[in-house]
């Protein structure tokens, strides 16, 4: 008769924790950027290691160690391996989206949750069989304490996920504050494996919850899809990061210096005029690739004074106010019919866009029609020459 050592579950287990350990060595040799990304990558990698190995030992039964590992250390491992993963792939994402990152003292307060989970574990003296152990209604103390340690690692991974895409939001709205062009695929494809570890973290809690209400077997069940979930998630950070994140823009620390100017402060009528002299006379928009730093030096006006103008004055943000000007001069081209013979690729190039896919999102957005349509409507006579302009 054959007996297996490991069940199929088991398995995925150990494949994520050998993968994330293979991965975050070969992480370590690829050559890196000035920031801190492929580190904390790595990090992460590694911190999921260790919880994949440890929830194995913790409940597998095939798997023994000396009565003090398994009782005492075991726990202490698996729940700071559970508690730092949150703030791993927080700091990943900021190390990307921030060009001022660095690590600093105050980075400390991170592993906080982790050392009073240490500390509440001595203190109750929680060992493996406690935390394998499902309490009833009318628990004791240490039962509650055990429930407690649980909470803490369901829920604050998720809060991190959630801080994690919070950051994203945040970073391309800087984006859009300082730059006139930029590719939304590098973003977006960091935003779903994001998303997908803020799901799975929330999916990990949601079993938390059930196990309370449920049969063992039901929270059981529902914890391997869990472990499925991570196995999918370690491969699309990796590939992430080989692919994409060496592609993301980085926006100036001065964006805070900017969004410091107190709000009851209007722009000078004098600033205001050059920043419109620079669209309107300067044609600064017809530039590709134009960012805050170089208009500001083209227009003479400190980066903080140019944005206070887009922002309070105008009411837009940097990238709005530069590609409305731009569609303004290519719904110009399109409704001249001096200008037929322009493919729709030369008067996006024309009007200083850089991406086919921007233009005619942008387009649409603006004028509520895709730029063939508009040409079409408005050399048949459909639209006004004059609205055209408009």
């Amino acid at each position: 008769m054959k007996h297996y050592l490991f069940n199929i579950h088991d398995v995925v287990l150990i494949m994520t924790a050998a993968e994330c350990l293979l991965l975050a060595v070969f992480r370590s040799i690829l050559p890196t950027r000035s920031r801190h990304d492929g580190h904390l990558l790595a990090a992460f990698l590694i911190i999921i290691a260790f919880a994949s190995a440890c929830t194995l030992a913790l409940w597998s039964d095939q798997i023994t160690f000396n009565s003090w590992v398994e009782q005492n250390l075991m726990p202490a491992l698996l729940v700071t391996a559970l508690l730092l993963k949150g703030p791993a792939i927080y700091l990943y994402v900021c190390s990307l989206t921030r060009r001022d990152f660095s690590f600093t003292p105050r980075m400390a307060l991170h592993i906080v949750p982790a050392m009073f989970a240490i500390l509440w574990i001595t203190a109750f003296d929680i060992s493996s069989s406690d935390l394998r152990y499902t309490p009833d209604p009318g628990q004791t103390l240490p039962a509650k304490a055990v429930t407690l340690v649980w909470d803490l690692v369901s829920v604050m991974p998720f809060l991190y996920a959630a801080a994690a895409l919070h950051q994203i939001r945040r970073y391309r709205h800087e984006l859009n504050d300082e730059y006139s062009d930029y590719s939304e695929m590098e973003l977006n494809w960091l935003t779903m494996p994001v998303l997908g570890v803020c799901i799975t973290w929330a999916w990990t809690a949601t079993v938390h919850i059930v196990a309370k209400f449920s049969s063992d077997y039901v929270a059981d069940y529902m914890g391997i899809i869990d472990n499925y979930f991570s196995f999918v998630l370690i491969n699309a950070f990796f590939a992430y990061n080989l692919t994409y994140a060496q592609r993301l823009l980085a926006t100036s620390p001065e964006t805070e210096i900017r969004k410091s100017v107190p709000e009851d402060g209007e722009p000078s009528e004098w600033n205001i005029e050059k920043v419109r002299n620079a669209m309107e006379v300067d044609k600064l928009y017809l530039k590709k690739n134009l960012n805050l730093e170089q208009f500001s030096e083209r227009a003479d006006l400190p980066v903080k004074e140019v944005s206070a103008v887009i922002n309070k004055h105008f009411g837009t943000n940097f990238f709005e106010y530069v590609n409305s000007y731009r569609v303004e001069t290519a719904k110009a081209l399109l409704s001249n019919p001096d200008k037929s013979e322009m493919t729709v690729l030369d008067v996006l190039l024309e009007s200083g866009f850089n991406s086919k896919s921007a233009f005619h999102r942008f387009f649409s957005r603006l004028v509520g029609m895709s730029p063939t349509e508009f040409r079409k409507n408005a050399l048949s006579g459909g639209i006004k020459r004059g609205a055209a302009n408009a």
